[in-house]
């Protein structure tokens, strides 16, 4: 068996999307999708992409992805990956392609200098948290994630 990771590529567009619709029905907020094609095409092929996907093909098969971009740590001085979303097709999973994807990103922090790889998991997802802790991730329980969207980000905007 092969596992090929290689960097989405604009004819993946398509596939982009069906992934990331499999993810949302899998931590059910499929309600949640807004994302379009062409959407996602702007956000990966711009002239300045900030947003990067990596597809994991098992046997040349699709079978995951990881979406993510730069964040910056000003205590580190540093850029690192934030990973927005990983996901493994059901079919493929166990054959260490999740793993195969944290090591692919860590690699590219190493290689480029920054100083981490962050993501955030849901607190009901049992078997993640237990597949990160395994790989040395430490949980941040310490940290709440705080997001403003829709109607309060708009009020919040028109303070400005």
């Amino acid at each position: 068996m092969s596992l090929t990771i290689s960097r989405a590529r604009p004819d993946d567009v398509p596939l982009v999307l069906t992934l990331v619709r499999e993810l949302a029905e899998y931590e059910k907020l499929s309600h949640e999708v807004e994302a379009t094609e062409v959407l996602i095409e702007a956000a990966l092929f711009a002239d300045a992409p900030r947003l990067f996907c990596e597809i994991a093909r098992w046997n040349g098969e699709p079978a995951g992805f990881a979406v993510w971009f730069l964040n910056y740590s000003t205590f580190a001085g540093r850029f690192g990956i934030y990973l927005e979303d990983l996901f493994v097709r059901p079919p493929y999973r166990r054959n260490g392609i999740g793993k195969a994807l944290l090591a692919h990103l860590a690699k590219t922090c190493v290689e480029n200098g920054w100083s981490r790889l962050q993501w955030a998991v849901l607190d009901w997802n049992a078997p993640s948290i237990e597949f990160y802790k395994s790989l040395g991730a430490g949980l941040m329980d310490e940290w709440t994630l705080c997001r403003v969207t829709g109607p309060a980000l708009q009020a919040l905007a028109a303070k400005a």
